[in-house]
């Protein structure tokens, strides 16, 4: 899914793709290795410029991207870009999340949530295999304290950056926070662990006769997570590691966060796909985040909604 092509002598490949696509590829890697690009989320900059510079050509793909952000453009002035590891999605989500928010949300106040590990490795033991970050063979007790304190820090962090009334320090103090790496993965960690809390209550709420949403079925419909151990070990294990979000992971992160996230897909301009919500059919209280994507791999954040827009 987050394939970067390294071989850029001509191959049979190539021979289905246009010159710009590869050129853009080669741009890509540079841009990946270079040391600028330690920056997780970059300043803002604006949509149309940014646009231009990186659709120059005009292939039938080029020309839909410039459609898909003049369509954005209506309604955000500025994009900012997002670093292009494999936590691109939960980043660009958690960012804005945390760049709108104004109180602590209701899940994060309960009395439960820090001993959730705790609570979940009494039921099942094969959360002990969870992949802790760079961390392999870690063991249960270790396992359990360190997601703990993950969850700590989205709390803390949460909360002390809802209460700031400012939206100019609001935004410095996201910046900072996601300039502090350590802090920064912890937190990744700390929300795929709520995605598996989530979707072991939807699993279980399925089994008991409850109802589910749709995405739920679609998720344990898959040969690689049929139930929520799978779930763990082929996907969610992998998350900024080897992969990123699949689309119906999307669904279950905006679960997990109570969000509605909003996407501009661009490559899916001019069709009723252009701006997806995950959930489809979201709650009314649920707070709205909107990512730009261009191919469902990687996300960016557009930003300043024009005036137009907000009256």
């Amino acid at each position: 899914r987050y394939v970067l092509r390294v071989d850029f002598h001509c191959s049979e490949e190539d021979m289905y793709r246009d010159a710009e696509e590869i050129e853009r590829e080669k741009i890509l890697l540079c841009k990946t290795n270079s040391s600028e690009n330690k920056l997780s989320v970059a300043p803002e900059m604006d949509i149309m410029e940014y646009c231009r510079k990186e659709w120059r050509g005009n292939t039938p793909v080029a020309k839909r991207m410039r459609k898909g952000y003049e369509a954005v453009a209506q309604k955000f002035a500025s994009i900012r870009t997002v670093r292009g590891d494999n936590y691109c999605a939960l980043r660009a989500t958690l960012f804005q999340a945390l760049s709108q928010t104004t109180q602590l949300p209701g899940w994060l106040q309960n009395e439960d949530f820090t001993v959730l590990p705790e609570k979940l490795l009494s039921k099942y033991d094969w959360i002990k295999e969870w992949q802790l970050k760079q961390k392999l063979g870690s063991k249960m007790g270790e396992i359990s304290n360190e997601i703990k304190e993950y969850l700590i820090l989205l709390r803390k962090k949460w909360k002390n950056i809802s209460e700031i009334k400012g939206p100019v320090e609001k935004q410095e103090a996201c910046d900072t926070l996601f300039k502090n790496e350590e802090e920064e993965y912890s937190l990744y960690e700390a929300l795929k662990f709520l995605m598996l809390n989530t979707a072991i209550e939807l699993y279980n709420d399925d089994k008991n006769g409850r109802r589910v949403p749709v995405f739920s079925w679609l998720l344990f419909a898959r040969d690689t997570s049929s139930n929520p151990c799978q779930l763990m070990h082929n996907h969610l294990n992998h998350i900024g590691h080897s992969g990123g979000l699949e689309q119906v992971e999307m669904f279950l992160l905006a679960y997990a966060l109570q969000y509605t996230i909003q996407v501009y897909r661009l490559y899916k301009y001019n069709t009723d796909e252009f701006i997806t919500l995950y959930p489809n059919d979201p709650q009314e209280d649920w707070p709205v985040v909107t990512l730009i994507t261009e191919d469902d791999r990687h996300y960016n954040i557009p930003v300043r909604m024009c005036q137009e827009t907000v009256l």
